[in-house]
C-alpha cells in the first residue's frame, strides 16, 4: 500500500487537493474524496459506538468491520488495488442473519434510539448508506470494484440488526413508528 505519513503537516493540501494513495493529487471535493471521507466517518462513528457495552458476537462483528472498512478507504484511495471482496460481503450477511435470527420478527417501522448505544448505532448506519451513495457516485465516474458498494449496503443492513439488538437490551423494547399517535 502507499506511503505511511511521518509528517503530519505537510501543507501540500493548502491548494485544495489532497494526494491519493499512488502518489497522484485530486481536488479535496473529489468524487473519491467524498466517498473516502464518508467511509472514515462511519469508522469513527463506530468507534464511538464500541465505547458503549456491545454484547458480544455483536463487538467482535463492529471490531472487524473497522479493519475493513480501513482497507476500503485504502482501495478507494488506491486506484485499482482490491481489498474488499465477496468473502467479506459474506461474512457480513453470515453475521446479519445469525444476529437476526434472535430478534422478533418486524410489524412496524423502528425509529432511532431506544438506548445510547443503540441510537449511535443508527447513526451509523445512517452514515453508512451515505457513504454508500458516495460509492455508487464515484462508480458512475470510473471504474472501481463493485464489491464496494456491496459491502456497504450489507453492513447497513448489519448496523440496523445491531441497532435493534441494542435496543432491545436490558429489557427494554424498541421504539416503532406509530402511524396514527394520539
Amino acid at each position: 500500500m502507499g506511503k505511511r505519513l511521518s509528517k503530519i503537516i505537510t501543507r501540500t493540501g493548502d491548494n485544495g487537493t489532497t494526494g491519493l494513495s499512488d502518489g497522484s493529487r485530486v481536488a479535496k471535493d473529489d468524487a473519491r474524496i467524498e466517498a473516502m471521507g464518508d467511509v472514515d466517518e462511519l469508522n469513527s462513528l463506530l468507534g464511538v459506538l464500541l465505547t458503549h457495552d456491545i454484547p458480544e458476537p455483536s463487538r467482535a462483528y463492529l471490531n472487524r468491520v473497522q479493519h475493513e472498512l480501513f482497507e476500503l478507504g485504502g482501495e478507494l484511495s488506491l486506484p485499482g488495488h482490491t481489498l474488499i471482496n465477496a468473502d467479506a460481503i459474506q461474512r457480513l450477511e453470515n453475521n446479519a442473519e445469525l444476529l437476526n435470527a434472535s430478534l422478533p420478527p418486524l410489524k412496524e417501522f423502528i425509529l432511532p434510539g431506544g438506548t445510547p448505544a443503540a441510537a449511535a448505532c443508527h447513526v451509523a448506519r445512517t452514515v453508512c448508506r451515505r457513504a454508500e451513495r458516495r460509492v455508487v457516485s464515484l462508480a458512475r465516474q470510473t471504474p472501481i470494484n463493485e464489491h464496494l458498494q456491496i459491502y456497504l449496503n450489507r453492513l447497513s443492513d448489519l448496523l440496523f440488526v445491531i441497532a435493534r439488538i441494542l435496543a432491545r437490551s436490558d429489557g427494554r423494547e424498541e421504539v416503532q413508528w406509530q402511524h396514527e399517535r394520539e
